[in-house]
């Protein structure tokens, strides 16, 4: 055990200072490693204060049972501690989202939707990366309710596929930062044919948000998480605030049950639709 005489010494040199150092008095080098510092800084201040060797082996002691030991990375929270902080931060995002949420956004986006299908036009849904399944889902999730939609794969769209998109149709493109190139060349394209644009994402100044038509804004402040990286906040974002376009196409068409089920046939939601 290092004499509390030097004690002082290793707390300064890593807190302060930043060097790797061994004392070696008749004992085995002292390995300093790599930790949080904020908790030493403070300890170091008091211990350099100190005049007494017993003093600071007691400030040590101390600093000990409050888990600020040398060598020990502040404690992680566990797997149960993380998912609930992901819930209360997602209830606070989508609650804050609702608070900003412009309804007449939402509202505009239908009505131009509705407007491109009086002409005859269709509704095309584009993403890229983790876009692209919420573009899958919400192509289905239009058509289940009265609104023909169809998925459009962006990088495929340059290479042939914008051929799908017809006179007076109408695209929703996804994209949380609004910056995604082969979703930009995609919709670069788009344009050339007159294409109107919903464009749904996160980031309000993007290039995206710039050249759509009615742009959906689903921007959050943290994705959850201990890296605050991983798409997840975000993406329930995206499909919170299309699954309240699809309510408003619905509210606005009157869609019966008898019509539900007669596109959604089987199944238990069929047969729950059917009354059965």
């Amino acid at each position: 055990m290092l004499d509390a005489r030097y004690a002082w010494a290793i707390f300064y040199q890593t807190a302060h200072l930043g060097i790797d150092m061994a004392i070696i008095r008749d004992q085995k080098p002292v390995q300093v490693v790599a930790v949080n510092g904020t908790g030493l800084e403070e300890l170091a201040d008091r211990v350099m204060g100190m005049a007494s060797p017993a003093d600071v082996a007691e400030a040590i002691t101390e600093a000990s049972r409050e888990g600020q030991e040398v060598g020990e990375a502040p404690a992680q929270a566990g797997p149960v501690d993380a998912v609930e902080a992901f819930f209360d931060l997602v209830i606070d995002e989508l609650s804050a989202l609702r608070t900003r949420a412009e309804l007449e956004a939402i509202a505009a986006a239908a009505a131009l939707i509705l407007d491109c299908e009086s002409r005859g036009g269709r509704v095309h849904v584009t993403g890229i990366g983790k876009s692209e399944h919420i573009a899958r889902y919400v192509a289905s999730l239009l058509s289940s309710t009265g609104t023909p939609a169809y998925f459009l794969h962006a990088t495929e769209c340059i290479h042939g596929s914008a051929g799908q998109v017809c006179p007076n149709d109408i695209a929703i493109a996804i994209s949380n930062s609004g910056t995604t190139p082969e979703l930009l060349s995609a919709i670069e394209t788009l344009r050339e044919f007159g294409t109107k644009i919903i464009a749904v994402s996160g980031n309000r100044e993007s290039e995206l948000a710039s050249i759509s038509d009615v742009l959906l804004d689903a921007g959050v402040d943290n994705e959850g998480g201990d890296l605050n990286l991983v798409p997840r906040a975000s993406i329930l974002a995206k499909i919170y605030l299309l699954c309240s376009l699809s309510v408003a196409l619905e509210a606005r068409k009157g869609l019966t049950r008898e019509q539900y089920a007669r596109w959604h046939p089987g199944g238990a939601l069929g047969r729950l639709a059917r009354g059965e």
